[in-house]
């Protein structure tokens, strides 16, 4: 009888614990999106900025500053909103501190992304200083994707995927989906990026 107790109180318990994990199991399986950490070199290339200007993408990502790239085109319609939606609230909740994280958005239509079509781009998400969006040559841009190994051959393939870098060695945090605003701002944080 003691020994059936003992199986009956042992089997209680197990159930008890599996009901406890099934929620966060739930709450876990219910993101839309992977998180990996990954190492990334990247490569010495001269991008374009929305106000016309030359930059070395490798010195400002080496600039000591925490860094977020994603990449989007100007004339996009269903990913590239959403993941812009995920900047523009970042900084309207930085406020005065919009420039603590820089923000990086790097075209995948350079083609077509011109200086003018990037700072239209940025008005409509009402970007604050500390967001850029950077075009090149297709060759620097086609070698910038591979090097985030986020190669796209068709802009109209591309999918979202986000890179989170705290400054400090070339270990990134990528995100492979779609986000709300609030698990970006606790997938920065886990990153160890305060805001």
């Amino acid at each position: 009888m003691k020994n059936y107790l003992r199986m009956a109180s042992a089997a209680c318990l197990l159930i008890i614990s599996l009901l406890t994990l099934v929620p966060v199991q739930a709450a876990a399986a219910g993101k839309t999106y992977k998180r990996t950490v990954v190492p990334y070199q990247l490569p010495d290339v001269t991008l374009i900025n929305q106000e016309g200007k030359s930059v070395q993408l490798k010195r400002l990502i080496e600039s000591g500053q925490p860094v977020i790239v994603d990449f989007i085109f100007g004339t996009c319609t269903t990913i590239c909103p959403v993941l812009s939606a995920c900047f523009t609230n970042l900084q309207s909740k930085l406020g005065e501190d919009s420039q603590k994280v820089h923000l990086v958005s790097i075209s995948i239509d350079p083609e077509n992304d011109t200086p003018m079509v990037m700072r239209e781009y940025l008005n409509r998400y009402k970007a604050k200083p500390g967001w850029d969006f950077f075009t090149g040559s297709r060759k620097d841009i086609d070698t910038v994707m591979k090097s985030f190994d986020a190669y796209i051959q068709n802009k109209m393939s591309h999918y979202a995927v986000t890179f989170i870098h705290k400054p400090g060695g070339n270990s990134w945090v990528r995100i492979d989906g779609i986000m709300s605003t609030s698990e970006f701002v606790e997938e920065i944080k886990e990153a160890g990026i305060s805001l």
